[in-house]
């Protein structure tokens, strides 16, 4: 098993309050249907929660990203996952419990916005009209 994959399995493990709540309103299919994921390895990072189907990340940000130099690290690493064409939501940790609903709407816009990664078929066409004996009209 590789590091990241060692360290986001210790991470599931290790959920601070606010992301074991946010995992509970996100887990199986429970926010309006999309499926997320929680401590996804990508590249060198480690993402908080991740809807694969809309390339939607959701990270949730503790009293560390206030120290030096982290604020740096973050856009960064939030420019990498920009370039492989995801979208980064960023919320504090303390705001989970008195903000809940404004980050759930910020949540549903960001996946409202992006198409499914799944590509969708174009509507067959409509039949050609045809006469009595099936001749085209």
């Amino acid at each position: 098993m590789n590091e990241n994959r060692s360290r986001a399995k210790e991470l599931r493990r290790t959920q601070t309050e606010a992301e074991t709540f946010v995992w509970d309103q996100l887990r199986s299919r429970r926010f309006r249907g999309f499926k997320f994921r929680r401590q996804v390895p990508l590249g060198n990072y480690i993402v908080d929660f991740i809807c694969l189907d809309r390339r939607v990340i959701v990270e949730l940000d503790g009293g560390q990203h206030n120290e030096s130099g982290q604020h740096e690290y973050d856009e960064r690493r939030d420019a990498w996952l920009r370039g492989e064409g995801f979208e980064v939501l960023r919320f504090w940790n303390s705001d989970v419990f008195t903000e809940w609903e404004a980050m759930a709407e910020g949540i549903w816009h960001a996946l409202e916005r992006r198409q499914s990664r799944r590509a969708r078929a174009p509507s067959p066409p409509a039949p050609l009209p045809q006469g009595e004996r099936g001749e085209v009209n």
